[in-house]
């Protein structure tokens, strides 16, 4: 039986999530009325809520400084790819841990799961030098390689969620039809874990968007990304904010749009598994 929570008590706890959804996105609503604002008001001793002088001069001298086009493209293939490729690796690797699991599996997932707590910094000098000497420095595809290696335990992690969720007598069933291994997987497996696939691939999508140390200190300018783009912005001259912002608002734009019109999804995928 549902237990009965009062009026009082339902208002109270709508008046609080709507106080900490706005206390989130109360920075993104203040970078994107910045944007708007004439450099002089943005750095007011007074600031302004709404822009007194509206203007869009921000975005054309933003795109007169820095290509953000090339950048965006960027952004795009080095997102998307390194997504893509790391699925490619995962789905094989937590298709393993799921239905033949050996005594090592949790020791290998915990292992995996503990390169995300090591600082990057760490690994900066051996990971530069190897860049710097197989040629793939500031280069779009070693930055695909190397946000595929920072996501993949991530994906594994996700994908293995997924997978146990999904009944082992269907894969048996498929096995005893003659089905092989590449068969189980392609036909049978992922058609069933479509939601969780999607998720994971919304949710890596968007952490390489806006992976910043390693696009910065990997790249100079050719294969620059989005987070690249907005720290151009941060100079010895100044730090203009009105031109940052603008520069901040035109990198979120993309995904911000993305998680929007994917939200459904990504929700669906997230709660995959998680009502029996």
């Amino acid at each position: 039986m549902a237990r009965r929570v009062s009026t009082s008590t339902k208002v109270g706890f709508t008046v609080l999530a709507w106080a900490v959804a706005l206390l989130i996105f109360s920075p993104i609503l203040w970078t994107v009325l910045t944007a708007f604002k004439t450099e002089a008001e943005a750095i007011a001793a007074q600031p302004t809520f709404f822009p007194q002088n509206f203007t869009l001069e921000n975005f054309g001298a933003v795109q007169d400084r820095s290509d953000y086009f090339k950048h965006a493209i960027n952004s795009i293939i080095v997102s998307f790819g390194s997504t893509i490729l790391g699925l490619i690796i995962a789905i094989p690797a937590a298709w393993s841990m799921a239905f033949a699991p050996s005594k090592r599996t949790k020791d290998i997932l915990m292992w995996m799961l503990s390169t995300k707590m090591m600082p990057a910094v760490g690994v900066l000098i051996p990971i530069y030098l190897i860049f710097r000497d197989l040629r793939l420095l500031d280069t779009v595809h070693g930055l695909t390689l190397i946000m595929t290696l920072i996501n993949l335990p991530i994906i594994v992690w996700m994908l293995y969620t997924y997978f146990k969720e999904i009944p082992v007598d269907i894969l048996e069933a498929a096995r005893m039809d003659g089905a092989e291994l590449w068969n189980e997987i392609v036909h049978v497996l992922v058609p069933m874990a479509v939601p969780g696939i999607a998720s994971t691939l919304l949710l890596n999508v968007i952490l390489a968007w806006n992976e910043a140390f390693w696009t910065i200190t990997l790249t100079s300018g050719r294969a620059g990304t989005l987070t690249a783009f907005i720290s151009s912005f941060s100079s010895p001259q100044g730090l203009f904010l009105a031109k940052l912002s603008a520069a901040s608002l035109l990198a979120i734009a993309p995904i911000l749009l993305l998680g929007w019109f994917s939200q459904k999804q990504l929700v669906r995928g997230l709660t995959f598994g998680a009502v029996k």
